[in-house]
């Protein structure tokens, strides 16, 4: 138990407790002295719950001495009766117990804490991982809203950041994509091709699929069911490999694509457009 005042605020309380208590009695010994034993039992559980265990039982420790002597000081050795001992024992009892319920209980919130702690710490370093890869990661719930949109994906699609972060609906991305003309395919295709993704995402179909973006790149489309009933869906670029039968006079060009600072370019044009 390392001393600061969370340590010591318990068992300075409860020292304090019992000398006003004594000095209640010396100087007003007409009246009956008010028991103290529940304000004992709620600093014993205000130790445990601001320092621990330890802290508690220093407490219970306190309070169970400074209560026998003031029964000692009350009625003398002679006068010390089964009653007083029962009562001194249930202040034990009681006192104790608090001590290790609430000691123990601090000590799980802490454990509990500091696990959440490391989830996150977890979390954000493999968000920041799947932003330096170039293949587009979105995480839906079981709702099919997506909880997390990497860099990759934001990129090839031109989805700002304000909607990518405001947890948009799977459709909704779909959407985006169609009015921003991401796709390589006609107007009048455009709502099955939708419709299709959504069944897709909605059934778990995990056979691969290929998306050509009218900017020129392949992406290779494939769902993946969690655990917890949501949907990872994966964006490859396969560009280089779907285009190898193309007009060698445009090899040029698809070798660009694959440039990310070309990518970052056209991000950088969309937005100025």
């Amino acid at each position: 138990m390392r001393l600061g005042w969370r340590a010591i605020s318990g068992p300075v309380l409860t020292a304090a407790t019992l000398l006003l208590t004594m000095l209640f009695d010396r100087l007003v010994p007409a009246l009956p002295t008010p028991s103290p034993a529940p304000l004992l039992v709620c600093l014993v559980a205000l130790a445990g719950a601001l320092s621990g265990l330890a802290s508690a039982l220093a407490t219970t420790a306190i309070a169970v001495i400074g209560t026998a002597l003031i029964f000692l000081h009350q009625h003398g050795v002679s006068g010390y009766g089964s009653a007083d001992v029962i009562r001194l024992g249930l202040l034990a009892i009681t006192a104790a117990g608090t001590a290790g319920i609430t000691g123990l209980m601090r000590e799980r919130l802490l454990g509990t804490f500091a696990a959440e702690r490391q989830s996150h710490a977890t979390a954000a370093r493999l968000s920041a991982a799947l932003d330096q890869i170039d293949i587009g990661v979105v995480l839906l719930d079981a709702e099919t809203r997506a909880e997390f949109i990497n860099r990759a994906f934001r990129d090839y699609f031109a989805v700002p950041d304000e909607i990518a972060d405001s947890k948009p609906p799977f459709i909704a991305l779909m959407y985006h994509g169609r009015d921003t003309g991401a796709f390589e395919l006609p107007e009048d295709e455009l709502a099955t091709f939708i419709a299709q993704r959504m069944e897709m995402v909605r059934l778990g179909d995990a056979r691969p699929i290929n998306i050509a973006l009218r900017n020129g790149e392949v992406l290779r489309f494939v769902c993946t069911v969690l655990p917890d009933g949501g949907r990872m869906l994966s964006y490859t670029p396969v560009t280089d490999l779907v285009r190898h039968t193309d007009a060698p006079a445009r090899a040029d060009y698809y070798r660009s694509l694959r440039d990310p600072t070309s990518r970052k370019l056209i991000r950088n044009l969309r937005v100025a457009e």
